[in-house]
């Protein structure tokens, strides 16, 4: 339990700016230096792709103790060390020369995402205001919604003027000198937890273990489980291959940087309208509903045709149905657990799906490179993404089903 603080919009804020700079400098970097990679290298598609999935696997890994000790209140620790190893990562980065450095650099960039992302920043705002934590993490996704739109044009204008290698020690500046000041200015007052006593006594924390354990056995917790890491395999997927897929299909070089640095502005629109109209509607309906967009712009980006004058076309009604849908989804996803099973242990309960995010994490970007063929494009890959979505809607609709019957 944590001291129920006032809603403070200058701290959000602040952690807005941070987790735009992180979002567009690690996780939406990756598609602007993957061809640049293999040429320079001399690596596979597969290869490279390999090394964003690595980053995704260790960032799964790190989830469950970095959850841990945000339950514990280190938050101000945990996403300032973040940013100033994310901003080592990335100099290290821009000095690669082989597949080895390049691995192991991503393997480190990974445990900075697990420290810096959305999942410690939603634990800690769901801490800090427990009657107003879907409000905070609305308010923190809409700066975050902009990193692909900013850093994906910014990132591709540094290494037009400086090459990717010093494009990258631009990026690790911004970490050293924005991120990780903000978070340590920022989160300086941290709370602790209200119980700290209680929780020192022989019998409070096995009271709280045996409830966790208990939260990781039922049903609604595994079914959110499920509809988590298919819905995130699948945005985790799209964004590290997005450049490429939109390049193979012929577009002018223009839009194949315009399109995707313009989902993060449709994403942003999307949690502008879950913002002011959610009140408007039954909450549980808009969680049923948003996800169910992500597959509708997969259909859209199949049923795109290679030329011709509906090619802009279609490709851009998929950037905003997936982009409006990815937006929403991330506030789904992240208030999920608090929603359906748990407020109390939301941090843990989130960290002990690192694994299996983990997992799914790292092989769907480079299962997405190895079902790459000169032959089909991405084709195949996009089918089985449909399909994954359509399963992790179901799995969220099972959830809901259940546990408003519980409480009815």
């Amino acid at each position: 339990m944590t001291k129920t603080t006032n809603y403070d919009p200058r701290l959000v804020l602040r952690l807005s700016v941070a987790q735009l700079i992180s979002w567009g400098s690690i996780f939406y970097m990756f598609s602007v230096v993957l061809e640049p990679l293999e040429h320079d290298l001399g690596l596979s598609r597969a290869q490279v792709s390999l090394a964003f999935s690595l980053g995704l696997l260790a960032e799964g890994l790190m989830a469950y103790p970095i959850g841990r000790w945000i339950d514990q209140g280190h938050e101000r620790r945990v996403m300032t060390g973040g940013s100033v190893l994310a901003g080592g990562c990335l100099a290290l980065h821009s000095q690669v020369t082989s597949l080895t450095g390049l691995y192991l650099v991503w393997a480190c960039l990974g445990a900075a995402m697990a420290a810096v992302l959305y999942s410690p920043a939603f634990a800690l705002v769901t801490r800090r205001f427990p009657h107003d934590f879907r409000r905070a993490i609305i308010t923190l996704t809409f700066l975050g919604g902009l990193a692909s739109t900013v850093f994906i044009p910014l990132i591709a204008s540094l290494m037009h003027s400086l090459g990717w290698r010093n494009a990258l020690l631009c990026l690790a500046l911004l970490h050293l000198l924005v991120c990780a000041p903000l978070h340590a200015f920022t989160l300086k007052a941290a709370p602790k937890r209200a119980s700290r006593q209680a929780l020192q006594t022989q019998d409070a924390a096995p009271a709280s273990t045996q409830e966790v354990r208990h939260l990781l056995r039922t049903a609604p917790f595994l079914l959110i489980g499920v509809f988590t890491v298919l819905l995130m395999s699948v945005t985790v997927a799209i964004p590290a291959h997005m450049v490429s897929l939109l390049r193979e299909n012929g577009l002018p070089p223009a839009w194949v940087i315009a399109l995707p640095a313009s989902i993060g502005l449709t994403q942003v629109c999307g949690r502008l309208l879950l913002y002011f109209f959610e009140h408007h509607f039954d909450l549980h309906l808009a969680n049923r509903l948003i996800p169910m967009l992500i597959p509708l712009g997969l259909l859209m980006l199949l049923a795109a045709p290679h030329t011709g004058s509906w090619q802009v076309t279609m490709v851009g009604m998929f950037v905003v149905v997936y982009g409006l849908g990815n937006g929403m989804l991330t506030i789904v996803k992240g208030t999920a657990i608090a929603q359906y099973v748990s407020r109390e242990h939301v941090a843990t309960l989130n960290g002990a799906l690192g694994v299996p995010l983990a997992l799914a994490r790292a092989a769907a970007p480079v299962l997405m490179g190895s079902m790459w063929s000169p032959q089909v494009g991405y084709s195949h890959g996009l089918w089985l993404l449909l399909g994954l979505s359509v399963l992790g809607v179901a799995a969220l609709t099972l959830t809901q089903h259940l546990t408003l019957t519980d409480r009815a």
